[in-house]
């Protein structure tokens, strides 16, 4: 008994101690973003539709928004708490699998700081995947649309993670719980958790490098294929105006369950941006998939497996401090006939034409 009144008082004592901390006069703030856009897809499809690997941006010729969604936030030094409901094509395309009210949840986490002494914190919840440095945000990207990397690893996750940043801020480290491979419910029939890993340095203010991975089956057990994937970035800011990113992923999985054989892909992507002022910029973008096996991105009609180049030029003008406009040309160019036409005629080329409007609080 006495042992239990210990652990009591060093518990009060310890809870006393982080709400005596001094908190922010306002801890709960509302924000919200949306942005509209149209583009041309000039293969035209039937159903006005980008080819299936195209999660976001992906509806030709019309009018469209791709995501809209409001926020609250709540921060404390010891408590942290955001919910976002979502709307547009992004969400659509990328929710399809989730059942219900789950299809708008954007994000919806809780996080709680373990340690006095360190910025130690325990998060669970829906959260921006850790994987890749694009997000569904397309303002706090450099080009309008997101690359191939981008669209066919996950936006999104949900699960628990346990994450730590240096005193310097140099320093960012991460461990993962997850429910799958951009999964907020798990597949029916899998009982095996994921899991993943983030690890970011920043050596000065120009360069920032980036690990991130995800290990898991995504499968029902029946049919378990264990996934093994890796993410790797860098950004450096050359100078004021010039700033570069290379990305590089690869994943592997299992042939069928209990295989030792696996089927591959990669991509490497690289972008360059040029910004004579702080209204204006130019990013131009290079890019490769390369998925001989579907795992990823199914070619059922394309023997050989997806294959594709892919190139871009972006343009950004800040009308206001809140208010983006975008522009962008680009074209993806396969090795074989991979884009259907409006008569359903395969191409191997895919140009398209877009612009769009950010606008945030």
């Amino acid at each position: 008994m006495n042992k239990i009144v210990w652990l009591a008082s060093v518990l009060l004592g310890f809870t006393k101690t982080l709400c005596a901390q001094e908190q922010p006069s306002n801890p709960l703030t509302i924000s919200g973003y949306a942005e509209t856009y149209y583009l041309y897809d000039f293969n035209n499809p039937l159903n006005n539709s980008r080819p299936g690997f195209v999660y976001s941006h992906n509806r030709n010729n019309e009018v469209s928004v791709n995501l809209a969604f409001i926020k609250a936030a709540y921060n404390t030094q010891t408590v942290r708490a955001n919910l976002a409901l979502a709307a547009g094509s992004y969400m659509n395309a990328n929710y399809a699998a989730e059942p219900g009210v789950l299809k708008n949840i954007y994000e919806a986490n809780a996080g709680l700081k373990i340690s006095q002494q360190h910025n130690l914190w325990i998060d669970a919840g829906i959260f921006a995947s850790h994987l890749g440095f694009e997000s569904a945000i397309g303002k706090d990207n450099w080009t309008l649309t997101r690359s191939l990397f981008a669209d066919n690893s996950p936006y999104y996750e949900a699960g628990a993670k346990i994450s730590y940043t240096s005193p310097s801020g140099r320093w960012f480290l991460s461990g993962l719980l997850l429910n799958g491979w951009q999964r907020i419910q798990r597949v029916d029939g899998n009982t095996t958790p994921a899991f993943g890993h983030q690890i970011v340095y920043k050596p000065s203010d120009k360069l920032t490098l980036n690990s991130s991975s995800f290990v898991g089956n995504d499968k029902a057990d029946s049919v378990r294929q264990m996934r093994y994937f890796h993410n790797f970035y860098a950004i450096y800011q050359l100078s004021t105006h010039f700033a570069i990113t290379v990305g590089f992923d690869i994943g592997m999985e299992q042939k069928e369950k209990g295989s030792r054989s696996y089927n591959t892909w990669y991509t490497p992507v690289l972008l360059t941006k040029y910004a004579p002022t702080a209204k204006f910029s130019l990013t131009a973008r290079g890019e490769y998939y390369s998925d001989a096996h579907g795992v990823i991105i199914a070619a059922s009609d394309t023997p050989g497996g997806f294959d594709t180049f892919g190139y871009s030029l972006n343009a950004d003008y800040a009308i206001f401090d809140h208010v983006v406009w975008r522009a962008e040309l680009r074209n993806l160019q396969a090795k074989r006939d991979t884009f259907p036409d409006r008569s359903g005629v395969l191409n191997n080329n895919s140009p398209t034409i877009a612009t769009a409007i950010a606008v945030s609080f």
